[in-house]
């Protein structure tokens, strides 16, 4: 079987986080084995790891050259792999390719992230009885392979109940829902050893070593995963699989265009993406009198648009019967997919913009994307976004979800400099309508929205409201029934 990743991207690290590769300048069987329990384990969801052999390891970066293993080695290496394996329980077997790097061999063990998690291994791995000795649970920390404590077995056993959804099979699905073209070019695309050897190979032979199916040979079944991003057809399994543009350059809806990206996933964002470049991102350059060089501005940095577009079409769930929209409005664009940010992240985290979640819904989607260049590291999306928006002189990203997280609104705004000359008068109007609603009596932000023709909270009215706050013009009371009302001062 052969691995279906660039390995000088895989050693360099390039496409497969620090946290994810272990270097081993030879084979230790004892450490080895702990490695691919915690990797099989895959405490984080993040994929599984991979095991090195014959790279050694400096201040976590590879040793160039490479040390390398002898090719008479090899083989005994691969066997004697197999027997420590049965050290696992249960029976855990990883992915093991020797491969020719710069004339000399060195062998990478692949560890997905596996089924039958949680794993423990025997903790001596040389004994006669080995495979009967005292076992323990091993997790990945950082960069490093641990016993789990009482606590981190507990999170292990829980987490373990449920598979990632894109990492589960598709019973309604079949092997030849597969295209053997999308999967090759992908290969292609990545710079795999394993496209050469995939022109005289069978769709299923691909899939297999993609680790697209599963299931028994009489009833093989493809992965989820596989259907979203291997099949010209993924609505068929998954409704509303797909991502809708909608550009409202009139608060009327006058001119309203909407355009529907469908197909593989990776080809919706890519698709999606160019649409967003070509026709919605503008560009102008302002001149400072005080600088030799004029400065370049965009209405929407390109970058902050991308990352957030890609966020979402890897953390989406699609278990939910919703596509991902993106809505252009003159002072911003809003891009909602479901459901919300996990429960892992709390609600200060949210307020002060950091963003980092300890649970991944796709892992195998996350993977693919980032072999192809789709996404980043893990939580490196929103950051990135926000640098991008700083250096272009933007206001910051907004967050709206539910009490529930059901969705995820993120609001990017547009740079001043590109807001329509009338706005300013447009908000006036637009307060003072808020201010004779309000005079009249106390609302709540529901009743508001209602009371204004919506048929729920707007993101302009929310922006609208909390900029009066903020400004002293209206105020928060409680009425009788305690409930919080919005009122003229």
């Amino acid at each position: 079987m052969a691995l279906p990743i660039n390995i000088e991207d895989l050693i360099h690290q390039r496409k497969v986080e620090r946290t994810r590769i272990e270097y081993k300048g030879d084979w230790n069987p004892e450490p080895i084995i702990h490695s691919i329990t915690a990797f099989a384990n895959d405490f984080d969801n993040m994929g599984g790891g991979y095991i090195l052999i014959g790279v050694e390891e400096q201040n976590g970066a590879p040793v160039f050259p490479v040390k390398g293993i002898p090719q008479e080695r090899v083989d005994g290496i691969l066997k004697d792999l197999v027997g420590y394996c049965r050290c696992i329980e249960p029976l855990y077997n990883p992915i093991a390719e020797p491969i020719l790097y710069h004339d000399t061999y060195i062998i990478v063990i692949w560890v997905p992230g596996g089924y039958g998690r949680p794993y423990k291994a025997s903790v001596d791995v040389y004994g006669r009885e080995a495979s009967k000795s005292t076992k323990f649970y091993y997790i990945r920390k950082f960069s490093s392979t641990l016993k789990a404590s009482p606590e981190e077995e507990r999170e292990l056993f829980y987490i373990s109940t449920d598979i990632p959804f894109d990492d589960r099979p598709n019973l309604a699905a079949e092997v030849s829902d597969l295209d053997i073209g999308l999967m090759r070019s992908h290969l292609k695309e990545i710079g795999s050893a394993l496209y050469e050897r995939s022109i005289h190979m069978d769709a299923l032979d691909i899939a297999r070593d993609l680790q697209l199916i599963s299931g028994p040979s009489e009833r093989l079944k493809p992965l989820n995963v596989g259907i979203l991003m291997f099949s010209e057809q993924p609505e068929r399994y998954f409704r509303y699989a797909r991502i809708e543009v909608v550009d409202i350059p009139d608060p009327t809806g006058m001119n309203m265009t909407e355009k529907t990206f469908t197909g593989p996933i990776q080809r919706q964002l890519r698709d999606a993406l160019a649409y967003l470049k070509n026709y919605i991102i503008k560009e102008a350059t302002i001149k400072d009198p005080q600088k030799a060089e004029a400065k370049k501005i965009y209405n929407y940095p390109f970058a902050a648009v991308e990352e957030i577009l890609s966020n979402a079409v890897y953390h989406r769930s699609y278990q939910v019967n919703e596509p991902i929209t993106v809505r252009i409005d003159p002072d911003s664009i809003e891009i909602t997919s479901f459901p919300g940010f996990d429960r892992s992240i709390s609600d200060e985290s949210i307020a002060q913009l950091v963003i980092r979640s300890k649970i991944y819904r796709n892992r195998r989607i996350g993977d693919f994307l980032k072999e192809l260049k789709l996404i980043e590291g893990r939580n490196t999306g929103f950051p990135t976004a926000m640098q991008a928006l700083n250096e272009n002189g933007s206001e910051m990203l907004r967050f709206e979800m539910n009490p529930e997280r059901d969705y995820l609104t993120v609001i990017i705004p547009v740079h001043p400099y590109f807001l329509p000359k009338s706005s300013n008068s447009k908000n006036a109007a637009y307060e003072k309508k808020i201010l004779s609603l309000l005079s009249e009596k106390p609302h709540s932000l529901t009743e508001l929205a209602l009371a204004m023709g919506y048929k729920g909270i707007t993101a302009k009215l929310t922006r609208s409201v909390n900029a009066m706050l903020d400004g002293g013009v209206i105020c928060k009371i409680i009425d009788v029934d305690n409930a919080v009302k919005l009122s003229v001062k």
